[in-house]
């Protein structure tokens, strides 16, 4: 039985032995009755003499190699977003790169959407909706051009400018009266990003609801959805059931997702999720058996990741990428753990661990024995010796 020394909760360390067994990847997509994507992560490039915090470096082989992967599993692919260190490390002009390259990449029955918002301009420097309207018009023209999908993506710069609702009501009434087709708005939560505190005009959840909620009214046309990653369940149940006709929810709650996916008697949430990057395999499987009317098989398949997936978005939620990236590593998708801004530093050793038992339990090793020699890797650079 495969083992490794991990640290343990008393500050010593322990002898962990591999207990889980991988979960069978899907040989097909297979049929699906919810809309399911994937937001991914990018592979930095290892050898490139770049200074980290200030300037990403991508391994463009392997970070399109993801997204095959997702799409090979029947996932769609929402682009350039958060997991992707979207403002985090990674700029407005990799981020146009890497959607072009991921566009080029994208079969015709692939699904790709494209994040899109003001992160090439200087919060502290903005002054005016006016700019921050002019921002999201220039990535809006540059995705449209290429052929890219929308994700309306909350901005920080029209956080720090708009004064009330009525504000953030002229800036998306004037962007969705211009965009070629529907798109998919997004609505982050300050625990993703403590900049956005107050999206939508109050700090009140309840009362920003009402005002997104008018927003989509008044704008349902062009509105293929709303994601909404608040880790709240009931915030995103009573905003499912108000939305207008024609309008989706897609859930971006990494705590809940297993639950709102099923849905209830007065409806259900698409996915647009971060931790789907995580657990494809398993979660391909699960949406097949819920297709299938097969619930049970459904709960079982996604119970234990829940855990996994709570430990990677705990708070400082905004570090979740580094447990993204450290999956993709120990499941042999990339061949190091470097990550742009050098956020392979961003959770502890502990943290680490635990991720690795945990993802253990959930089946998500394909490789058991690569897993755990790449974590004792790891474990070693760090100080814990084997």
């Amino acid at each position: 039985m495969t083992s490794l020394i991990l640290p343990a909760l008393d500050g010593k360390t322990e002898r962990y032995s591999l207990t889980g067994s991988p979960v069978e990847q899907p040989k097909a997509s297979g049929t699906r009755n919810r809309v399911a994507y994937a937001a991914a992560h990018v592979v930095a490039d290892p050898f490139a003499d770049n200074d980290p915090w200030l300037k990403p470096a991508i391994d463009w082989d392997r970070t399109i190699a993801y997204r095959r992967h997702l799409w090979d599993l029947g996932f769609g692919v929402a682009e350039a977003m958060d997991t992707a260190q979207r403002g985090g490390g990674l700029h407005w002009a990799e981020s146009l790169e890497l959607i072009r390259h991921a566009l080029a990449a994208a079969g015709p029955e692939d699904k790709i959407a494209c994040g899109c918002g003001t992160d090439h301009l200087d919060p502290a420097a903005t002054k005016s909706l006016d700019e921050v309207i002019a921002a999201y018009e220039t990535q809006i023209e540059a995705i449209e051009k290429l052929g890219g999908k929308l994700v309306l993506m909350a901005s920080r710069a029209l956080t720090k400018v708009a004064k009330g609702p009525e504000d953030y009501a002229k800036v998306y009434d004037r962007l969705l009266s211009q965009v070629r087709e529907p798109v998919l708005i997004h609505w982050l939560g300050d625990m993703f990003d403590p900049a956005l505190k107050g999206y939508w005009g109050s700090e009140n959840l309840d009362t920003a609801m009402d005002s997104c909620l008018g927003i989509l009214e008044n704008n349902a046309a062009k509105v293929e959805g709303i994601k909404i990653s608040l880790l709240d369940d009931q915030k995103e149940i009573k905003m499912r059931r108000r939305l207008p006709e024609g309008v989706s929810m897609y859930t971006g709650d990494d705590f809940n997702y297993p639950a709102l996916i099923k849905g209830d008697e007065q409806g259900y949430s698409h996915a647009l999720l971060g931790i789907f990057d995580v657990i494809a395999p398993v979660a391909a499987a699960a949406l097949g058996h819920l297709a299938a009317e097969e619930t049970a098989e459904y709960d079982r398949l996604f119970a234990p990741t829940v855990p996994l997936s709570r430990h990677i978005f705990k708070a400082p939620t905004n570090f979740y990428k580094t447990g993204v990236v450290f999956m993709a590593y120990l499941n042999g998708h990339q061949d190091h753990f470097t990550m742009i801004g050098g956020q392979e530093s961003a959770r502890s050793t502990q943290h680490l661990a635990e991720l690795f038992r945990l993802a253990d339990k959930a089946g998500l090793f394909a490789d058991p024995d690569l897993a755990a020699a790449r974590c004792t890797a790891v474990m070693s650079v760090r100080g814990i010796a084997q």
